[in-house]
């Protein structure tokens, strides 16, 4: 197994070859139906979730995005944050609050530089 030069890797990333993210993608396609559960409800376990495990700024993205998608509104999303934080405690909801704001301005300064669309094959 060679080892890929960080800029070569991103590069490969952006125009599509992303075998983990791909993956990944798969496995989420239909969670949501399998799961039972009406759309907002769905996201808003899924939200709750990453919160409790400290998720990345991306995993925010991937949720959130989908979220807009379906209505979810910043309000109700506030609102999951605001019932979990007795639970999961204030630093989470705090570095939550902070990881979401990272993915948000990084998939805009992604958007502001033209990255190439997924491949679709």
């Amino acid at each position: 197994m060679t080892q890929t030069a960080p800029d070569n890797a991103l590069s490969r990333i952006a125009a599509g070859d992303a075998p983990v993210l791909e993956t990944l993608l798969e496995m989420n396609l239909d969670a949501a139906e399998r799961s039972g559960l009406d759309t907002d409800t769905y996201l808003a376990v899924r939200l709750a979730a990453l919160v409790a495990m400290d998720a990345s700024p991306v995993s925010y993205l991937i949720t959130l995005g989908a979220a807009a998608d379906t209505g979810l509104t910043v309000e109700k999303a506030q609102a999951i944050l605001v019932a979990i934080a007795p639970v999961v405690g204030s630093a989470r909801v705090t570095s939550a609050a902070g990881a979401i704001l990272r993915g948000v301005l990084g998939a805009a300064a992604l958007a502001e530089q033209g990255v190439p669309e997924q491949r679709t094959s």
